[in-house]
């Protein structure tokens, strides 16, 4: 079975979604109205976003604040949608939520996308990779100037991932190509219903 056939199979015989709040998490630079992650942002009612107060100057610290402020406003479950360097920040928030514990329980399923490496953003901040609580899915490529996809398999290991390798993706923004993402619709939902009180039996179902 493929890694991304493994993953569809969490699913398998499960149609209701329920209500999750959408976090977008950008990247260096934020992410400009034709990337994916704005679209994505259109298309899930209710979604937020976390925004930084300099997008050129990233800071692991203050920009793991930033998602645990976001966390901290909204009551009930939460998927997160990150992108490169907002991954990083995604994964620092949830495994230092300190005070913030009870926000950052509320995730559900976090979607990594292009996860920078962690190497090249030394200057951000000391970053370790470490198990996450949470369902989560690293999507990588095999052409991404910022993250080698073995390295990128290796941080999914590390954070409890599952993995899905797009190939000849490029860093998978605009500029690869991915505006309107339809697949990053498909993973947010598929995260979003592991809050369903039926998530686990069907899960077990499809594990058989």
């Amino acid at each position: 079975m493929s890694e991304r056939s493994a993953w569809n199979a969490r699913v398998t015989g499960v149609s209701s979604l329920p209500p999750v709040t959408l976090v977008i998490v950008p990247g260096l630079h934020g992410s400009e109205d034709a990337h994916w992650q704005t679209w994505l942002e259109r298309e899930m009612p209710g979604a937020r976003r976390v925004e930084q107060r300099d997008w050129d100057a990233p800071n692991l610290a203050i920009w793991s604040d930033a998602v645990l402020d976001v966390l901290a406003g909204i009551d009930g479950p939460v998927v997160l949608a990150a992108h490169s360097f907002g991954c990083l920040a995604t994964a620092h928030a949830l495994s230092h939520a300190g005070a913030f514990q009870a926000h950052a329980a509320n995730v559900k399923g976090v979607l990594f996308v292009a996860p920078a490496s962690p190497a090249k953003f030394r200057f951000a901040g000391a970053f370790s990779a470490r198990r996450l609580d949470t369902l989560s899915l690293v999507v990588g490529s095999e052409t991404d100037p910022w993250m080698p996809l073995d390295e990128a398999r290796t941080l999914a290991q590390r954070w409890n991932s599952a993995f899905v390798n797009l190939g000849d993706a490029g860093h998978i923004n605009t500029a690869a190509g991915f505006g309107p993402w339809p697949l990053a619709k498909h993973f947010v939902e598929t995260l979003a219903r592991r809050v369903s009180p039926d998530y686990e039996e069907e899960g077990q179902r499809a594990y058989g």
